[in-house]
C-alpha cells in the first residue's frame, strides 16, 4: 500500500480528475468503492496499475455521532484510540490531530499493483492539498517520512509517528461550512439548552469558554450503562484502589476479585496493574478515586460532583453504601443497585466536564497552569462519564476525553 489519504471533504470525481491531469493516458474501471488505474503499455513498455479503494459517511458531519455505525466511522474510532495511544513531542498537534480524526468524512487509498507510475508522489501532494487530507503511511514508500508507521498532513510533513516524533507546530482544523449548519438545525432543545447551562457555569466561575465547542450528544441518542454494569465497575474500581493506596495486597484484590466472582469484569488493564502494582502504576490508578465519586454520584450514592478543586474522599460514604469490605459480598452492593441518576442529570455534568476538560487542555497547551480547578480530577471525571453514557463504545480501559 502507499497509502491512506483522510479527508473532511468528499469527491471521488475530484480525486479521478487529479489523477487523469497528471496522466492522461491512464484509464479508470471498476465501480464508486473499488477502482483500477491503468496505464496500457506497449511491447517494450508494460502496463502499470494502481487499486484505488474509496468511501465516505452517509452522512457527512463534523464530529463523530454516537448512533453510526458504518465501516469507516467504525474505522475512524480506532484510528482515534491509536492516535489516541501515542506518545508525542507536541501535545498540541497530538490534540489538534484528535480533534481533526473527528471531522473526517472520506477514506481513500492506493495500491500498487503492477509496475510504478512515476507521476504518483505529485498525485498525492495535489489530492492532499487539496482536500486539506491527513495521510496514513507504512515506512519505506515514495513519501514516507518515518521508519514506523505515521501520518502526513497536506504539505507532507510528518504529524505522528509511533515513537511520538512530529514536524510541525500547528494543523489547520477545518470545517465544512454546511456540514456544520445542518448539523446545528438539527439539534434536539436538550442539548442546545446543555450547552447554554454549562457556559453560564463556566462564565459564573470565571472559566475560559470556548463557544465554537459543540453539543455533546442529545438524550435520544444516548444510552446510559445498565445500574448493574455500573454497580460492577465500581465494585472492581474500589478494589483496585486499595492496592493503590497499599491498604491490601494485589494477591489480596486477585483473591477477592475471583471469590466474588469478579474477575471477568475485571479489564486487561486492572489485571495487568494488579500483576505488578508498581509505585508508578499505583500513584497513576489512585487517581480512579475519581472515576469511583462519579460512578458513585450517579448510583446517587453520592448527593454531589462538588466543585473539582479539591480531591474526593472516599471515606464520606457511608459504609454500609459502599461496596466492598472485609468480609463483605460486594453483590450484595450490586443487587441492591436497580436505577441510577436520570439521563438528563449525567448528560449535564458530562457536557460540564466536558467544557472544563477543555479550558484545562487549553491553559496547558498554551504553557499555562490551570489555577482554579484541578486538571486531573477534570479528567478522570469526565472519563468516567463517559463511559457513563457510552461515548464512542469504548470500553472502560479505551475511553478517551475529547476536548
Amino acid at each position: 500500500m502507499i497509502c491512506t489519504i483522510y479527508s473532511h471533504h468528499l469527491g471521488l470525481e475530484r480525486i479521478k480528475e487529479i489523477f487523469l491531469s497528471h496522466v492522461p493516458k491512464g484509464s479508470f474501471s471498476g465501480d464508486n468503492e473499488f477502482l483500477e488505474f491503468e496505464i496500457k503499455g506497449g511491447i517494450l513498455n508494460p502496463s502499470k496499475k494502481l487499486r484505488i479503494s474509496y468511501r465516505e459517511r452517509a452522512v457527512p458531519s463534523y464530529k463523530i455521532p454516537e448512533t453510526d455505525d458504518s465501516e469507516l466511522t467504525t474505522n475512524l474510532k480506532g484510528l482515534y484510540g491509536f492516535v489516541n495511544s501515542l506518545p508525542t513531542v507536541n501535545e498540541k498537534v497530538k490534540n489538534l490531530f484528535l480533534h481533526k480524526i473527528l471531522t473526517l468524512n472520506s477514506e481513500f487509498s492506493i495500491n500498487q499493483e503492477k509496475g510504478e507510475i512515476k507521476e504518483l508522489k505529485a498525485i498525492v501532494e495535489d489530492i492532499a492539498k487539496e482536500f486539506d487530507a491527513v495521510l496514513f503511511l507504512e515506512p519505506k514508500t515514495i513519501i514516507s517520512k518515518s521508519d514506523s508507521q505515521h501520518f502526513l498532513d497536506k504539505d507532507l510533513n510528518l504529524i505522528i509517528d509511533a515513537d511520538g516524533n512530529c514536524e510541525i507546530d500547528d494543523l489547520g482544523v477545518s470545517i465544512n461550512s454546511v456540514y456544520f449548519d445542518n448539523d446545528q438545525n438539527e439539534l434536539d432543545e436538550d442539548q442546545k439548552l446543555r450547552k447554554e447551562n454549562s457556559e453560564k457555569t463556566l462564565e459564573k466561575e470565571n472559566i475560559k469558554i470556548n463557544k465554537h465547542l459543540p453539543c455533546i450528544e442529545s438524550e435520544n441518542e444516548t444510552t446510559i450503562r445498565t445500574p448493574k454494569e455500573i454497580a460492577e465497575r465500581v465494585s472492581v474500581l474500589a478494589v483496585t484502589n486499595l492496592v493503590a493506596f497499599n491498604s491490601i495486597s494485589s494477591e489480596e484484590a486477585v483473591d477477592y476479585l475471583q471469590n466474588y466472582k469478579l474477575w471477568d469484569v475485571t479489564t486487561e488493564g486492572e489485571k495487568e496493574f494488579l500483576a505488578d502494582p508498581t509505585d508508578d502504576k499505583k500513584a497513576y490508578e489512585s487517581w480512579k478515586c475519581e472515576g469511583i465519586w462519579t460512578l458513585m454520584w450517579a448510583l446517587n450514592k453520592v448527593d454531589n460532583l462538588d466543585f473539582p478543586n479539591e480531591f474526593c474522599n472516599l471515606e464520606n460514604i457511608n459504609s454500609d453504601d459502599y461496596p466492598v469490605g472485609k468480609d463483605k459480598d460486594p453483590f450484595d452492593f450490586i443487587n441492591s443497585i436497580v436505577s441510577t441518576r436520570s439521563k438528563s442529570e449525567i448528560l449535564d455534568a458530562n457536557d460540564l466536564y466536558y467544557r472544563y476538560n477543555w479550558a484545562c487542555v487549553d491553559e496547558r497547551i498554551n504553557g499555562r497552569q490551570m489555577e482554579s480547578i484541578n486538571p486531573g480530577i477534570v479528567y478522570e471525571r469526565q472519563y468516567a462519564l463517559n463511559w457513563l453514557i457510552n461515548y464512542m463504545d469504548q470500553d472502560w480501559d479505551n475511553v478517551t476525553c475529547d476536548t
